[in-house]
């Protein structure tokens, strides 16, 4: 029997409800930074925007840093959030988000101060990234009869 065919039917769609909505929290900020957002609520509405408050974040970064530091968040939250959407290397994109969410709160930390990556919510997003990444460690365990255990 398949592990996830194990889990009691809420936990399974629990599970499949972090994946979605960190896939679809980092798809959506791409989605703002390359201006397909309009009207109220835009963040960034360009790549020029995001590239200005990715300076503000990292305040502690050389200048010109800041470009290379733009581009690779983007492409990681890319690839993590399709990977999540998708399904597809559920682990290592919950794992590789769950560093980009610590890096990203940890430079918001030292920054703004402590209060604004609690305010949005970052730390809780790495802690869900980090309890699927776990959560999907288990089930290959118990899927391939090795534990049951982390």
């Amino acid at each position: 029997m398949p592990a996830a065919s194990r889990l009691v039917p809420w936990s399974w769609w629990a599970f499949l409800y972090l994946r979605l909505a960190l896939g679809v929290s980092f798809l959506s900020g791409i989605a703002d930074r390359f201006g397909l957002y309009r009207g109220r609520n835009v963040g960034y509405g360009n790549f020029a925007g995001f590239v200005q408050y990715t300076a503000k974040v990292n305040s502690f970064m050389p200048p010109s840093m800041i470009p290379f530091l733009a581009w690779a968040a983007t492409i990681a939250e890319f690839l993590f959030g399709v990977a999540l959407v998708v399904g597809l290397w559920v682990r290592w994109a919950a794992l590789g988000s769950w560093f980009l969410l610590i890096l990203f709160g940890t430079a918001m930390a030292i920054s703004f101060g402590i209060k604004s990556p609690l305010d949005y919510s970052v730390f809780s997003a790495s802690a869900g990234a980090l309890v699927l990444a776990l959560h999907e460690f288990r089930t290959i365990k118990v899927a391939s009869g090795t534990s049951d255990r982390v």
